[in-house]
């Protein structure tokens, strides 16, 4: 398990959170607002277990989640993208959408290598 990565995934949920504080506070927000934040915490907190995988299948599943936890946390992304009034957050969010399609990408190819060893 690379250090980066875990690093990585932590700035991503960090890199929401921050984002997700500047957001509006309404009921429409607030229901996404909460999956994300809880979605891309997952990311970290899943791909920091990865570490403490029991077996390759325990270490595969675990990568899974995280792929799956990752791909959720883009989708909220996306449609906050869509919603959003506010240009100045346009940007981050845009960042946040590579960096989440990024992370997912590099677990799927993590997820491949480990099936075939």
């Amino acid at each position: 398990m690379k250090q980066e990565m875990i690093k990585r995934t932590k700035q991503f949920a960090i890199d929401v959170w921050r984002l997700c504080s500047k957001l509006p506070h309404s009921r429409e927000y607030n229901s996404y607002v909460n999956q994300l934040i809880r979605s891309s915490s997952s990311v970290a907190a899943n791909y920091r277990a990865v570490g403490r995988a029991k077996s390759k299948a325990d270490f595969i599943n675990k990568l899974k989640i995280v792929e799956e936890e990752g791909d959720e946390s883009q989708f909220f992304l996306e449609v906050i993208d869509e919603i959003n009034t506010n240009q100045e957050l346009s940007s981050e969010i845009t960042r946040l959408i590579k960096e989440a399609d990024e992370i997912v990408a590099i677990i799927v190819s993590s997820i491949k290598t480990a099936r075939s060893s």
